[in-house]
């Protein structure tokens, strides 16, 4: 018995010296296998090295902004734009490592040179670049990156609240280096979740005012200072000179203008207008009848200002009327289903878009990772167990497709369809209204934001108003549409929930119980199902593209049978409009067009 507990220990010994022995120094990590460009990569693969830079850029926006600190909660959605910016980039802060647009989910040296971690993820070690210098000239240091997780932990919003909840030891390792061990409430994303996270200087930040809205500038180490501000009107950035990072490969081809503008509109009109006059230099466009046709002005015709068309190859995300299951009404499934069979698409398609849009039938269209046309394998099944009972069995054999109407808005097949639903679920139409067995009209509001909002939930009541449904549209203006988004204060709203080829802990805040009364969170539907908890937990512990690919997919089919929303529509093109002398790269990445790597083509 002795000799074996002895082999037992000289066996624990040896696989502790060759797990030490994997976590070596690494230039790149990756949710998945390995990141595709090697240690001496010169630049990403979409950006022009050669670029001069100079000259400017402005951006507009439809909003406001009260403060400059990105990082709490009463400045969520109201913060100025470019500061932690997934669009315009991340002008002011650095994190410590940078993603690559052109991978699923892959990420490279910025404030960390290089990076070390064990194969089953229970540790990350970031060694900190010895060049890295915030903006006054002060170097970047491990205390810095352990006061920032610590801030965050105790002043700062969702996300960046919770991530200390899942580190065991935060430690400073050497002289520059800093590692986080973490605890069994980690996933496998975490890792790359902590690396992407903002820096902020320890010597320049105020830990006893951090959580309010503030104007005041702020450092940081990234390639860009605040210049100058308009309370709620604009913003301007002027790169630094002294960027410690400029000639970094991740960096090489990016943050190309001496001056970045932000200009702020009350409506996207005002917006286009000024586009027009040259005011704003670049304008994406979301509307297919907008995109036909508004581009006839005088700048299009001389060829002052561009069109261009990119295809991105990410799935196709969901846009939708979200129910608030917060709300007894919507509780049930089967009424949920049924209001969603009465939207009629066909209808909508033809009389408000010329048929520019495609239906969303699966939250990741367009990729492997959705359910359509796909049956659900051993793998799959194996993961889904008992849940399998709950999902659509036309769903769970990838043949399900929401009903296509005759574009009349009154198909009477599948209203009935709907009706039937309605009448599982308790609910039948006596004297031209639908009620529930206690004689209560199934009534509700639909809370929409601008004006193309209204006039889809306009149709939409037009529809249900066929089945005796009563329904009341209310547009509010911005800053209350989100307050009480933030608040979950609504019945129905319109919600876009972008996919990406490597979904992960951002469903748990769009899905999971944990989020449902989390205010600010993005679980507009109010979820609250241990089978959706257990089904996105299998995403983020896949180990293997071809588990993670399988709990997708079972996730994709769980969401899409319960209905927590109406799915709408997508298109497959981003459409861009901008000013002749904005340049931008040949090669587009795999998610799209990269504004932070266009320039200004007037200093060329």
């Amino acid at each position: 018995m002795r000799a074996l507990f002895l082999g037992l220990v000289s066996l624990l010994g040896t696989l502790s010296v060759g797990t030490a022995a994997q976590a070596e120094p690494v230039h790149g990590i990756a949710m998945h296998g390995q990141p595709a460009l090697p240690a001496d990569f010169k630049s990403f693969p979409y950006v022009n090295p050669n670029v001069k830079k100079g000259g400017k850029i402005a951006y507009g926006v439809v909003g406001t902004f009260d403060s400059l600190n990105p990082f709490i909660l009463k400045s969520m959605r109201t913060t100025a734009r470019g500061m932690l910016d997934p669009e315009y980039g991340n002008l002011i802060y650095d994190s410590l490592m940078q993603r690559s647009r052109d991978e699923a989910f892959s990420l490279y040296p910025l404030l960390a040179e290089t990076v070390e971690w064990d194969d089953d993820r229970t540790f990350i070690q970031f060694n900190l670049n010895p060049k890295a210098k915030w903006a006054d000239g002060q170097p970047v240091t491990p205390e810095d990156v352990i006061f920032t997780f610590e801030l965050f932990r105790d002043k700062g919003r969702v996300p960046f609240s919770t991530r200390m909840a899942k580190v065991a030891k935060l430690e400073k390792v050497g002289d520059r280096s800093v590692r986080f061990t973490f605890n069994d409430e980690a996933d496998r994303e975490f890792p790359l979740l902590i690396a992407m996270t903002p820096i902020l200087p320890k010597h320049a930040t105020d830990m006893a005012t951090f959580d309010q809205t503030s104007l005041k500038f702020p450092l940081g180490s990234g390639p860009y200072q605040v210049a100058e501000v308009k309370p709620g009107e604009r913003i301007i950035y002027k790169r630094n000179p002294n960027y410690w990072a400029k000639d970094l490969p991740t960096k090489v081809g990016f943050d190309n203008y001496d001056q970045v503008s932000v200009e702020y509109f009350l409506q996207d009109n005002s917006l286009f207008e000024a586009f027009k006059k040259g005011e704003v230099d670049i304008y994406p466009e979301g509307s297919p009848t907008k995109w036909a046709r508004s581009y006839n002005f005088p700048a299009v015709q001389s060829g002052a200002v561009i069109k261009d068309e990119f295809t991105p190859k990410t799935p196709s995300g969901m846009l939708g009327f979200v129910f608030n299951t917060r709300r007894p009404i919507f509780a049930d499934a089967k009424l949920r289903q049924g209001l969603a069979m009465a939207f009629d698409f066909e209808w909508v398609n033809k009389n408000l878009f010329d048929n520019a849009y495609t239906r969303t039938q699966s939250f990741w269209q367009n990729s492997n990772l959705s359910y359509l046309d796909t049956p659900a394998d051993d793998r799959e099944l194996s993961l889904l167990g008992d849940i399998r009972n709950r999902i659509n069995p036309k769903v769970l054999d990838g043949s399900y497709r929401l009903p296509v109407t005759d574009a009349t808005g009154r198909d009477r097949n599948v209203l009935r369809e709907a009706v039937t639903l309605l009448r599982e679920a308790g609910y039948s139409i006596k004297d031209g209204k639908m009620l529930d067995a206690k004689g209560t009209a199934l009534s509700f509001e639909i809370m929409t934001q601008n004006e193309g909002q209204e006039k889809l939930a306009l149709a939409y009541q037009r529809f249900l108003a066929a089945l005796g449904i009563s329904v009341s549209v209310r547009t509010v203006d911005d800053s209350q549409y989100q307050q009480r988004s933030q608040s979950f204060d609504y019945d129905v709203i319109v919600k876009s929930f972008p996919s990406s080829l490597s979904p992960g802990i951002e469903q748990v805040g769009r899905w999971t119980s944990a989020a449902r009364e989390r205010q600010g969170s993005d679980n507009f539907a109010g979820v609250a199902d241990k089978d959706v908890d257990t089904l996105i937990n299998n995403i983020l512990q896949a180990r293997t593209i071809e588990d993670f690919t399988a709990a997708v997919r079972a996730h994709d089919r769980m969401l899409v049978s319960n209905f927590y929303l109406v799915p709408l529509y997508h298109i497959s093109a981003q459409w861009v409009a901008r000013h002749k002398h904005i340049g931008r790269p040949d090669t587009v990445p795999l998610y799209g067009y990269q504004l932070p790597a266009w320039w200004d083509e007037s200093v060329q």
